[in-house]
C-alpha cells in the first residue's frame, strides 16, 4: 500500500514538473491607439494579442515590433 502511494506521488511529481522554461514576457507592450487586449498567446517566435475590435496583432518576441495585423470577420 505504501509502495502504491509512493508510486502515485512520484508519477505526479514527474508529470507536473516543468519540462521547459516558461517564455520570457516583456514588461510592457504598446498597442495601437484604440486597441484593448482581450487575450494573448506567446511562443518562442512571436506574441499574438487578440483585441476587442476583432484583430490579432502579431509582435516579435520582445513585444517591441508589430509584425502583422490580422482582421477577423465577425
Amino acid at each position: 500500500m505504501i509502495g502504491g502511494v509512493l508510486l502515485i506521488v512520484a508519477l505526479l511529481v514527474m508529470r507536473l514538473a516543468p519540462n521547459e522554461a516558461a517564455p520570457i514576457l516583456p514588461d510592457r507592450i504598446t498597442l495601437p491607439d484604440g486597441a484593448t487586449a482581450t487575450g494573448f498567446t506567446v511562443t518562442d517566435r512571436m506574441i499574438a494579442i487578440v483585441t476587442e475590435d476583432s484583430r490579432i496583432l502579431i509582435y516579435d518576441p520582445t513585444g517591441q515590433t508589430l509584425r502583422q495585423t490580422i482582421e477577423i470577420d465577425n
